[in-house]
């Protein structure tokens, strides 16, 4: 029998198996294991949450394999990682170590200003950001097994993760009222892969599992993007920079998944303690906006 390991659909797959989950942001493998008993479908090992990296400064890059490893080793639920964007030397590393997950991730210092990585060569499956459709189906194209929004990680403000969102879902809904004589067209105006623009014409959705992500720090946040129409939820700063972690997890968890219960949202939001410190986007200056990175 034919392996299928590492095949398009098994990636794929895979990353359907998160939908209607949460996966978090941990540091260490006492954080991982916190995640895990909160009810974290996943957890991203780094070693700082995006809000650290932003106010640090410097260059940041893959995380020590070693600690990746120990995280691996403290829990049972899948184990993500970051590289640089085009930094393949940094996926060859992650994969050669175990993790199934790889997010080449803007949250990182870009290692390249011009290409991405090809994801296509790797038996462990991506997930890449993005801010609109076109930015979507590039990195599906490129091999990308799961989409998230970018947001502006490491702020607690989730406005720009509704707007991309917004924007993804709402060119969706945009190519599907168009004929299909039209679709070439919008395929050059995306710089999309035709094909890939048929497949969001034919289906009303992307190929691939659609994630949330980026300033996302209450149940209500996380409930927010899930009655948009995503189908998941990543929470980096927003859990380990509050007051209670343990307890804002659970929450965020259970959010997730009663996200069209308002008595449950309302009952889960209670005496969570203080949650991180956000940061107004609109006080940013550009070059400390992590959204704009890649294309």
């Amino acid at each position: 029998m034919t392996s299928q390991t590492g095949s398009p659909r098994v990636k794929e797959g895979f990353a359907e198996m998160f939908k209607g989950g949460v996966i978090m942001d941990v540091v260490t493998a006492d954080q991982a294991r916190i995640a895990e008993a909160a009810g974290a479908t996943a957890v991203m090992a780094l070693e700082r949450v995006p809000a650290d990296i932003r106010q640090d400064g410097g260059v940041a890059r893959m995380s020590d394999p070693s600690m990746i490893k120990e995280i691996i080793a403290a829990v049972s639920i899948p184990v993500m990682a970051k590289v640089r964007i085009g930094h393949f030397v940094e996926a060859q590393i992650l994969q050669a170590i175990g993790v199934d997950f790889i997010d080449e991730s803007e949250v990182l210092t870009p290692a390249d200003e011009q290409f991405h990585i090809l994801k296509d060569g790797f038996t462990v499956p991506f997930v890449c950001g993005a801010k609109n459709l076109g930015e979507a189906l590039r990195r599906v194209g490129e091999g990308a097994s799961m989409i998230r929004t970018k947001g502006e990680a490491g702020t607690g403000n989730v406005i720009e993760a509704v707007r991309h969102a917004r924007t993804v879902l709402g060119d969706i809904r945009a190519i599907q009222s168009r004929p299909a004589e039209e679709l070439m067209t919008v395929a050059r105006d995306l710089q999309a892969p035709y094909e890939l623009v048929k497949y969001v014409h034919e289906h009303g959705k992307l190929p691939v599992v659609n994630f949330a992500a980026g300033g996302i720090a209450t149940p209500a946040d996380a409930a927010l993007m899930m009655q948009l129409g995503l189908d998941g939820v990543f929470v980096g700063s927003g859990i380990f920079k509050s007051a209670n972690p343990e307890r804002r997890a659970q929450a965020i968890v259970k959010a997730v998944t009663h996200y069209q219960n308002p008595d449950i949202l309302a009952e889960v939001s209670e005496d969570l303690g203080a949650p991180m410190t956000g940061i107004n986007i609109d006080e940013l200056i550009p070059e400390e906006r992590l959204a704009t990175r890649g294309w």
